[in-house]
């Protein structure tokens, strides 16, 4: 019988991703579930100085009120030419929460006079694994590339069109799904937390 996985996201492209990662590993035993499918429970507001620090807080957070395993994702993109920010402020870079749109044009707007040499910048991902006994790890994954002028592509989300990872022409909006777990940071970090994702499938 699978075991229920928590995911701490109401973002439904963020358990397809995961469900992508696990099913190439060939773990099929784990069923997810996002916030939107448990009964509400009181978030901690995301207010760590890292992606590791937001990360555990939601895990925890999940893991204590329903009893189940959790794994939350916190994740944003890093810019050389601004000090490594919008970093964990990310989703809120342009004052509300999820606005991608206002979000990729604050940024393209603080970066017009940047030259193309200096706009090296890198998506990170830190996931964490909460267990309901409060036993808790976390990784992290990183994504290298620079930022585009102007946006390009349709998939993706968040700063996706504007982003263009290390050795690659196109933005990771114009990757496919395949492309982009493959190399990405959220991806990445994944894998790096397979073997405690498969060690909840033997218990």
């Amino acid at each position: 019988m699978p075991k229920t996985l928590l995911v701490a996201s109401r973002n439904a492209k963020k358990l397809r991703e995961l469900r992508r990662v696990l099913d190439e590993s060939g773990v099929a035993e784990l069923e997810l579930v996002g916030l939107d499918e448990v009964a509400p429970f009181p978030e901690t507001p995301e207010t760590g100085a890292t992606f590791e620090e937001n990360a555990l807080v939601k895990a925890r957070d999940g893991a204590l009120a329903t009893g189940m395993a959790c794994v939350a994702d916190d994740s944003g993109l890093e810019v050389d030419a601004l000090n490594g920010m919008p970093g964990v402020l990310s989703a809120r870079w342009a004052g509300a929460h999820g606005d991608d749109l206002a979000n990729t044009t604050l940024l393209l707007g603080q970066l017009g006079d940047v030259p193309d040499d200096r706009r090296g910048a890198r998506f990170v991902s830190a996931c964490a694994l909460a267990l309901p006994d409060g036993s808790a790890s976390v990784v992290r994954g990183e994504w290298p590339g620079v930022i585009a002028r102007e946006p390009r592509g349709a998939g993706g989300f968040g700063y996706d069109p504007v982003f263009v990872p290390e050795g690659e022409t196109r933005s990771s909006a114009e990757l496919s799904p395949q492309e982009k777990d493959a190399a990405s940071h959220r991806g990445r970090a994944l894998r790096l937390l397979l073997p405690a994702l498969i060690d909840l499938t033997r218990d």
